[in-house]
């Protein structure tokens, strides 16, 4: 009694190395490479070689001094006056800080200037003469560094939403480039960021 015996294909592997190629370069292309995150900051542009340099002399009370310290602790507040506080209270801090709205003499002054509006009023906004003054010790942490960054441009950044708001009724991310342009220059970022500094233990 013969049986049919049917013989069983043989896979053709010699493709193989082809497609195994093929989905590699496909998952090399479709991958996103994560970025190296940093900050985003204009640098000013460099003075002539003739241009004398000379010391910016700022006043202590339009002063706002923030110390990050290699264990991670942070002290703020005008000059003589710093403490060491909790990251959470860093934005609110600032925030009063460029404001000034009770027109503290410990706290910045405030000069009226008058801007051109798109439409061709004028608006006159009492603008913060106040600089905040980040500085780190040789042995800050770099992602404790990034940390008060983002509470003080956030703090900023708040203070552009609410001017915004009161004046043209929408957030300051909302408004059309011309009134944004405004409100950044009674609002202005002032963040120095000094050398870190040893500090002797």
């Amino acid at each position: 009694m013969s049986t049919d015996k049917r013989k069983v294909q043989e896979i053709n592997a010699g493709s193989m190395a082809d497609i195994a190629f093929l989905l590699l370069i496909f998952f090399l292309v479709a991958t996103t490479m994560n970025v190296d995150t940093g900050l985003v900051r204009m640098l000013p542009p460099l003075a002539p070689e003739n241009q004398k340099q000379e010391d910016v002399k700022v006043k202590e009370r339009n002063l706002f001094l923030v110390l990050v310290s290699g264990n991670g602790s942070i002290m703020a507040g005008t000059s003589g006056n710093q403490e060491v506080i909790d990251l959470r209270l860093l934005k609110d801090r600032t925030k009063e800080f460029i404001l000034n709205p009770m027109d503290d003499e410990t706290l910045p002054e405030k000069t009226e200037k008058e801007f051109d509006l798109p439409d061709g009023s004028k608006w006159v906004y009492p603008v913060s003469e106040g600089i905040v003054s980040l500085q780190t010790t040789r042995d800050t942490n770099y992602q404790d560094y990034i940390k008060v960054q983002n509470e003080l441009t956030r703090a900023f950044n708040e203070v552009r939403d609410e001017v915004s708001m009161r004046k043209f009724n929408a957030k300051f991310a909302e408004l059309p480039e011309e009134q944004r342009d405004v409100v950044a220059k009674a609002i202005q970022v002032r963040i120095s960021e000094a050398e870190p500094r040893v500090i002797k233990k």
